[in-house]
């Protein structure tokens, strides 16, 4: 009977024929350097990876993701109502909702919510 050692060297050859065979036979043996290059959301990769960016765009992004944090805030608040008392309940929630208003109409005066001049 063989011992461990023995197992672990053969499994271990074993492993790097198939790893040599494969890589020797494989279709691929020429890169292609679009297809090895990654895929950045319709950017060229080959260009200069500092265009200029829209910051409209990001803020956008980032009050989308204030007000997506926001519902999954409110929405716990409501299933607590008939569990908690009321006036705890109806202060943070407004004054939670009073920060969301006050933050809105900030990004309202400041244009950020007007995506063409």
């Amino acid at each position: 009977m063989l011992n461990l050692s023995a197992i672990s060297f053969i499994i271990l050859a074993l492993a790097t024929v198939v790893m040599v065979l494969a890589s020797l036979l494989s279709k691929k043996s020429i890169i292609d350097r679009e297809k090895s290059s990654p895929f950045e959301c319709g950017f060229d990769p080959k260009s200069s990876s500092r265009l200029p960016f829209s910051l409209r765009f990001f803020l956008i992004a980032v009050i989308f993701l204030i007000f997506d944090v926001e519902i999954a805030l409110l929405l716990p608040m409501i299933i607590i109502l008939p569990y908690s008392n009321i006036l705890n309940w109806l202060t943070v929630s407004i004054f939670f909702i009073l920060i969301l208003i006050v933050g809105l109409y900030h990004e309202w005066n400041q244009g950020a919510l007007e995506w063409a001049n």
